[in-house]
C-alpha cells in the first residue's frame, strides 16, 4: 500500500511542479517595435500587476504543495474515492493560472471586482477539494495510520472548516470590496504556512 500513496504523491508532486512552471505564462513580453531603452523600460514597470499576480499565486501554490506533502504523512492507502477528490484537487490547483492572467489584466480596471472574486473563488473551490480530499481519507479513519491521533485528525479537519468560511467571505466581499477580498486571502496564508501536521 506505500508503494500506491508513494506513486499518487509523486504524480500529484509532478502536477504541483507543472502549475507553478505554468504561472509564468502570465508575464507577457512586451510587444514594442523600434523600441527604445525608455519604451521597453516603461512597457516593463507597466507589467507590475503581472508580477505582483505571479508572485502571490507562485506563493498560494507553493503553500498548497506543502500542505498536501503534509498530508500524505498519515496516509496508510487509497482507493478510489481518494484518487477522484485528489485529481479535483490538482484539476483546482492547475486552473488556478487562468484567474491569475484574469487578476493580472484587470486589476487596474471597472473590471476589478469580477477579476478578484474569480481569484477568490478559486481559492475557495481548492479549500473545498482539501475538505473532500480530507473528509475521504479521515472518515471512519479509513485511510489514516492507526499511530495518527483522532486529536490530529479533528483539528486539520477545523482547519479545513476554517479556511472554507473564511475564503467565502473573502470571495463574497471580492464583489463589493475587491482589495479587501484579496487581502483576506492572502492573509490567511499564514494560517496554512504555521498548520503544523503533527
Amino acid at each position: 500500500m506505500e508503494k500506491e500513496t508513494t506513486r499518487v504523491e509523486a504524480f500529484s508532486d509532478g502536477v504541483f511542479a507543472i502549475a507553478l512552471t505554468l504561472l509564468i505564462l502570465s508575464i507577457k513580453v512586451p510587444d514594442l517595435k523600434n523600441a527604445s531603452n525608455e519604451d521597453l523600460y516603461h512597457a516593463l514597470i507597466n507589467l507590475w500587476p503581472s508580477y505582483a499576480a505571479f508572485l502571490l499565486s507562485f506563493l498560494a501554490v507553493l503553500i498548497m504543495w506543502i500542505n498536501h506533502h503534509g498530508f500524505f504523512k498519515y496516509i496508510k492507502k487509497i482507493n478510489s474515492g481518494f484518487l477522484f477528490a485528489n485529481g479535483f484537487l490538482l484539476l483546482m490547483v492547475t486552473f488556478i493560472n487562468y484567474p491569475t492572467a484574469i487578476l493580472a489584466k484587470y486589476i487596474n480596471t471597472p473590471a476589478f471586482n469580477i477579476a478578484s472574486a474569480l481569484y477568490c473563488g478559486t481559492l475557495l473551490c481548492i479549500n473545498i477539494a482539501y475538505n473532500l480530499l480530507w473528509f475521504s481519507a479521515a472518515y471512519n479513519r479509513r485511510l489514516i495510520k492507526e499511530e495518527v491521533s483522532n486529536a490530529l485528525i479533528i483539528k486539520i479537519r477545523n482547519a479545513y472548516w476554517v479556511g472554507f468560511l473564511i475564503y467565502l467571505i473573502a470571495c463574497i466581499l471580492s464583489f463589493f470590496m475587491p482589495l479587501l477580498g484579496l487581502i483576506i486571502c492572502i492573509s490567511f496564508w499564514i494560517f496554512w504556512i504555521i498548520l503544523h501536521y503533527d
